[in-house]
């Protein structure tokens, strides 16, 4: 009589010797990633490439039109908006690179009181939604004489102001929230590599008779330079990708393209006006000049060097 249960016995044998094979197994490990990459990332920005040009006239229809989306983005409305992630993110870097630092700096001092609590303090805004906060500052930051903001200036004999009706004052906003929101994640880094900082440096720093400033300049700087890379990095990518922070202000009839970002032009022209070829081409600019920008300060900081050459 035949054994029924050797078949099944003898597969489940073959296929456990097989995912447990040192050859098999660091392949299953990866595949979740290598499948997500390639179907989250890879597939979608080889589509948004090609559909960058072409003409999109449905689902399925298109039309291959060349470099047109691309000559379509030589108006005002694009400049206007990379102009705007250009201030916004030079000035956000030249706060949230900084103060960031400062903080962690003066929190990681043992000299300092209830650091948990500061820390938690500085870290909660960046557990708030951009929507929610955004809200919230479009309150404080309203156009009447009430709001609260503009009647702190009435107080102090400042005149009102129309915080979201002009550039400036639009900008300011903008890069206010952001602040506050980013902060404390960049605190948080800081605060990581101050702790690996070995102490007996600042010991023999204290022996050598080095002040608090010689201390700064000559030990938590240069050990903290990866960190304040990386940081720069991730400002730089942040403020060419902003969007939140404008569409909780403006609408789509803002004047004068007051708050009009690069990613807000992709949304208008992608899903709005269903032209989904130029918001590739956008989106595909986009990607060119923070990738280029980046490989330039990476470039300044000595990043392509060899270990020797630094």
């Amino acid at each position: 009589m035949p054994n029924l249960g050797a078949g099944p016995k003898l597969s489940a044998s073959r296929l456990k010797k097989f995912f447990y094979s040192s050859k098999t197994a660091p392949y299953l490990f990866v595949s979740p990633f290598i499948l997500s990459f390639l179907i989250f990332f890879l597939y979608p920005s080889i589509s948004t490439i090609i559909m960058s040009f072409q003409e999109v006239l449905g689902f399925s229809a298109t039309r291959f039109i060349g470099f047109s989306n691309y000559n379509r983005l030589l108006n005002e409305h694009f400049f206007n908006a990379l102009q705007t992630n250009t201030t916004f993110t030079l000035s956000t870097l030249m706060i949230l690179i900084p103060l960031p630092l400062l903080f962690a700096v003066l929190l990681n001092s043992k000299l300092m009181k209830g650091k948990n609590f500061f820390r938690a303090v500085i870290f909660v805004p960046a557990l708030t939604s951009v929507i929610v906060a955004g809200v919230a500052f479009r309150l404080m930051f309203g156009e009447l004489d009430t709001a609260f903001v503009n009647s702190i200036f009435l107080k102090i004999g400042l005149p009102a102001q129309k915080w979201t009706l002009n550039y400036a004052t639009g900008m300011l906003v903008m890069v206010i929230l952001a602040a506050w929101r980013f902060a404390g994640i960049n605190m948080i880094y800081y605060l990581s590599g101050l702790q690996n900082i070995p102490e007996e440096l600042y010991e023999s720093a204290d022996i050598d008779g080095a002040n608090t400033f010689t201390k700064l300049r000559m030990i938590t700087l240069p050990l903290l330079k990866p960190i304040i890379i990386y940081t720069l990095t991730i400002g730089i990518f942040d403020g060419y990708r902003m969007f939140g922070e404008s569409y909780v202000y403006w609408n789509e009839g803002m004047p004068g393209d007051i708050g009009l970002t690069i990613v807000r032009y992709i949304y208008q022209q992608a899903f709005q006006r269903n032209d989904m070829g130029l918001g590739s081409a956008i989106g595909i600019t986009l990607l060119v000049i923070v990738l280029v920008i980046n490989l330039i300060q990476l470039k300044c900081f000595g990043l392509f060097k060899k270990d020797g050459e630094r």
